[in-house]
């Protein structure tokens, strides 16, 4: 794919959705910080619901360490893999209490440096809770980089790499949204909606059915 289709495709979902972010429900960074480490393998939508009642008791690292890890798991159990997962907010929370001042680090070696964050959570806070141009290559991004051509690899890593190389400094900001929110409506896994899609004629995906 050429620097013109790929600018093309960028402009055309800015046109769109001109201001996309997360569908993560959150109010501050550390409030992303859990969502995010929440969602992994498990939709926004069970997040958001596990969020709405947690958030309103204990959005805060001190609030949250003082529930303990029994009492965070029963806001979270209708999440996949909820009890790693309190089990490492709850490590997260105590961390930040004693190095950071509660706060959320903003550099990704500090972020990955917490238990539940890996590269693609520290390149999410990044970008939505700072404002930085990262692009996190999550399952969606990773299918439809591959599938039209935009930034093939075989890692979510190599595509993170060719994405960060290949999109116009101007749309890194917001590209990460723009992807998922794609990928996730659209460009959806079994059957992508070709007929859909404003993207269609730029794609390079060999099995479009329109």
């Amino acid at each position: 794919m050429n620097a013109a289709k790929r600018r093309e495709i960028f402009l055309r979902l800015q046109a769109a959705n001109p201001h996309p972010t997360t569908e993560l429900e959150h109010a501050s960074p550390f409030e992303l910080l859990v969502a995010v480490i929440l969602s992994a393998q498990a939709t926004d939508k069970s997040v958001n619901l596990a969020t709405r009642e947690l958030f309103p008791v204990a959005r805060t690292p001190q609030a949250i360490f003082d529930l303990g890890e029994a009492e965070l798991r029963s806001y979270v159990q209708r999440i996949g893999l909820y009890q790693t997962k309190s089990k490492h907010i709850i490590q997260m929370c105590r961390i930040l209490l004693e190095q950071d001042d509660g706060q959320v680090p903003q550099t990704r070696e500090a972020l990955e440096a917490l238990p539940g964050v890996g590269r693609k959570t520290a390149n999410v806070i990044l970008n939505t809770a700072f404002g930085q141009p990262t692009i996190a290559v999550d399952t969606h991004i990773f299918r439809i980089s591959n599938r039209i051509g935009l930034a093939p690899g075989k890692d979510v890593v190599e595509v993170e790499k060719k994405l960060m190389k290949f999109v116009p400094d101007e749309f890194k900001q917001d590209a990460h949204h723009w992807l998922i929110l794609h990928g996730r409506y659209t460009c959806i896994a079994r059957k992508p909606k070709c007929g859909d899609c404003i993207i269609q004629d730029l794609c390079e995906y060999k099995k479009k059915e329109l």
